[in-house]
């Protein structure tokens, strides 16, 4: 009998097309496997009449996840790497890392709009998408939308806003790549850690060899430099941290911005090391930013 290994997923459609992916690649290397699927549906799924960081942040979308694996009714877990929490729990860890999708942020607007109107708010329950937005298109009013992709589709061509914003990874996993309007680059809006990368959670210390196929190096080495800037600056669900990692060569470039919730000041910026001192690059550009907003409150500015 081949050896079953039961994948659990949360119930959205990117989630279980993502989960669906990751299984593709790993039956092709091991014929030998039988998979499973097992969908659950999520505290942060269920929970959309108020904004994650008053609920429980990010550990809402992998809390029914972790009790699956703990008990056993699962063998891994997939999930958007950006969803998860920064720390994961020793007894679970994160295995293995996918090759990137397209890790940048996207302007949406309503089904056969041409361009944003100006007299509605922007669809956005993001704080770090909000900060940067409001920079972009300074005197624009932002609403909280909540959901998966499909319900912010539409509820966003329901005529109520002028815009939302959506990862690419997820508009082109769905195959919805031609709702994208614009694509913002780094210089303009810094994505969130691990966007665009899928993580493989499973129990420790058991027999994952069957999971080196899926696993990218070259996303390893950015997540180490996001993952180090992100817990430097102790950044939680509800704070507008960014960290984007490029790797060129044999360097990482990171970029990162920092919101001081105690001034309401922000800065951003961006470093590069070589990729051996991936997470060594994301302390020092969190220091970095750390001092100049120091400087900054000194200044009196």
């Amino acid at each position: 009998m081949k050896r079953l290994i039961r994948v659990g997923s949360r119930e959205s459609r990117l989630a279980v097309t993502q989960t669906q992916s990751m299984i593709n690649i790993i039956k092709a290397h091991h014929p030998e496997l039988e998979f499973e699927l097992v969908t659950m549906k999520t505290s942060g799924d269920m929970l959309l009449d108020r904004k994650l960081d008053e609920v429980g942040g990010k550990g809402l979308f992998v809390k029914e996840l972790d009790i699956g694996l703990r008990s056993c009714q699962i063998d891994i877990a997939v999930h958007s790497l950006k969803d998860m929490p920064i720390l994961t729990p020793e007894d679970l860890p994160v295995i293995s890392l996918s090759t990137r999708e397209n890790p940048y942020d996207a302007l949406v607007l309503p089904r056969y709009a041409d361009d944003v109107d100006l007299s509605k708010p922007i669809g956005c329950s993001s704080a770090r998408r909000t900060l940067q937005l409001g920079l972009m298109y300074p005197g624009m009013t932002f609403r909280e939308i909540r959901g998966n992709v499909q319900r912010r589709l539409q509820k966003l061509d329901s005529g109520d806003y002028a815009a939302t914003v959506l990862a690419c990874a997820g508009l082109n996993r769905l195959g919805l790549s031609h709702r994208i309007y614009r694509v913002f680059t780094e210089y303009e809006m810094i994505p969130a850690a691990g966007q665009g990368i899928l993580a493989i959670q499973a129990r420790a210390n058991e027999d994952h060899t069957y999971l080196r196929c899926v696993n990218a190096p070259a996303s390893q080495i950015a997540f180490s430099a996001e993952r180090a800037f992100v817990r430097r600056l102790d950044g939680g669900c509800s704070s507008p941290i960014a960290a984007f990692a490029k790797i060129c060569g044999g360097r990482v470039v990171l970029y990162g911005l920092h919101y001081d919730e105690e001034t309401g000041r922000h800065i951003s910026g961006a470093m590069e090391m070589p990729v051996s001192e991936a997470e060594k690059l994301g302390i020092a550009l969190a220091e970095r930013l750390l001092d100049k907003l120091d400087s900054l409150k000194g200044a009196g500015v």
